[in-house]
């Protein structure tokens, strides 16, 4: 496809342009290799390199006009060169803008907060597909059109893959599209440009302080998110969360508040949480979930919220709801020769907490609780002694291992994490740094009506160890190791 470049630009903070906005432009990416004959190529500053570098090789490629924040000193004839403030933002206006808005053709409804963004856009696809209504996902564990699996590499594509994205879910004839929005997507423009129809708001605690280096950057990433939304869309928002209310206070959008805990625009009291599922009423009506725990009483509530402000009928919504089963890696249980074995994603102190205590409520007492936790290498080291901590705090048996380390050493990581260990809790606290065996260990320690929990990867299936990834399922080891005890 082609796009005049003056369509494209609409926008955009423009500072100064040097040749002609007169040209059409056959591509746009901020990947100089990626360039081809008439491209405009996005100068962008990033961590590790600066896109400005590649300012040459890209017109060497094809480029024909550059975007950057700093002019270069010398240029080839024919190239138009445009100063603009934020390449980022830049990017994200000028790929919608190539696109033709797709956004706009379609009800987008972003979910952001610290945990439960995986789970509740999950469900909505599995909902409106079960409506009837053909849907597009994009999360963390996979991109969908309609049933159709699209790879996934990171919780937010970068704006051109966005787009093109939506496009093709619009081509596909998808009218609704749920999406994890991340604090790092707002930070970094991915989601700018972009048409949304509503925003969700689950919670917030610590987590990637790595990145935003503040727990107030990140909440003022979250919150840059509903600051996005224009005056017809709909922010909807946790209201139980003490940052619930904070979240929407900028926000243009229409807004509206879900609980538990206190009054709320929709309404939801447990009557009853086991092993099986959850009893609940929501709006004043008695349903029942497969979905196990207090948190994803939350994310059902926030599911039928939304569904609810996109006109579909409560209790159309409340009956396909009730057979829909949970998130793969989002405890996932499963119950092998009388010991309950869970699987959780569970990578942040407030998660951890959510999923142990959720067992604490179910469990009658009279059963060991085994916790099998790691922490993540190159990430948020901060976070490390409050989650061996948490673990403690919950849990009988503590076996403390590898996450994926990344470029980090496990040992090192495992050290952090037992600065949060009490002097007396050391004796329930085994430390073995091979994640298999830490998994195989914890199953033979487990005795008949005991509980496992593995948790930290959840959906993944791979362990990454000094850059290299290798084929690891926390399930597939968790089964294994149950069935040999």
């Amino acid at each position: 496809m082609s796009k005049r470049l003056k369509d494209i630009l609409f926008g955009v903070d423009i500072m100064a342009v040097v040749g002609s906005i007169d040209q059409t432009i056959s591509a746009i990416t901020f990947d100089s290799r990626k360039c081809i004959e008439g491209s405009l190529y996005i100068a962008q500053k990033g961590t590790q390199v600066d896109g400005h570098d590649f300012i040459e090789a890209a017109i060497k490629n094809g480029a024909k006009t550059v975007v950057c924040e700093e002019m270069p000193q010398h240029t080839a004839d024919g190239i138009c060169c445009i100063q603009v403030k934020a390449s980022p933002a830049a990017l994200g206006f000028m790929a919608a803008n190539f696109y033709d808005q797709p956004s706009k053709k379609l009800q987008l409804v972003g979910v952001t907060g610290t945990n439960g963004k995986t789970t509740t856009v999950t469900l909505l696809h599995d909902l409106f597909t079960q409506l009837g209504i053909k849907v597009g996902l994009i999360s963390t564990v996979v991109n969908r059109i309609g049933e159709e699996e699209v790879a996934s590499t990171h919780t937010t594509p970068d704006a051109v893959q966005l787009n093109e994205l939506l496009v093709k879910m619009h081509q596909s004839a998808c009218t609704h599209v749920f999406m994890e929005v991340s604090s790092h997507a707002v930070v970094q423009h991915r989601v700018t440009g972009l048409n949304f129809k509503g925003g969700v708001f689950t919670n917030i605690s610590h987590d990637h302080l790595d990145f935003h280096k503040t727990f107030k950057a990140y909440i003022h990433a979250k919150q840059g998110f509903f600051n996005l939304l224009p005056t017809e869309a709909f922010a909807l928002s946790n209201k139980d969360d003490k940052n619930g209310a904070i979240m929407l206070q900028n926000s243009e959008a229409k807004k509206y508040f879900y609980g538990i805990k206190t009054l709320a625009d929709f309404k939801t009291k447990v009557i009853e949480s086991d092993f099986e599922g959850l009893s609940l009423q929501i709006d004043g009506v008695d349903f029942w979930t497969p979905l196990i725990g207090r948190f994803n009483a939350y994310n059902i509530t926030a599911v039928y919220a939304t569904a609810t402000l996109l006109g579909q009928d409560k209790l159309a919504v409340l009956t396909a709801l009730s057979s829909i089963k949970g998130v793969s890696g989002r405890f996932q249980h499963i119950k092998l020769n009388g010991i309950s074995g869970i699987v959780d994603y569970a990578h942040t102190p407030d998660a951890l907490e959510n999923v142990l205590k959720t067992i604490k409520n179910i469990r009658t007492g009279n059963e060991q609780v085994i916790t099998v936790i790691g922490c993540g290498g190159d990430r948020d080291r901060s976070k490390r002694p409050l989650m061996a901590a948490i673990a403690c705090k919950l849990s009988d048996r503590i076996l403390l291992t590898s996450d994926n380390p990344r470029t980090e050493s496990p040992e090192t990581i495992i050290e952090e994490m037992k600065v949060g260990v009490e002097v007396n809790d050391r004796r329930k606290v085994l430390s073995i740094v091979d994640r298999r065996e830490a998994i195989r260990t914890a199953a033979g320690l487990a005795q008949i009506k005991d509980i496992l929990l593995v948790a930290g990867k959840g959906h993944e299936t791979y362990q990454e160890i000094n850059g290299e990834r290798s084929h690891f399922d926390d399930m597939e080891e968790l089964t294994k190791a149950l069935n040999e005890n």
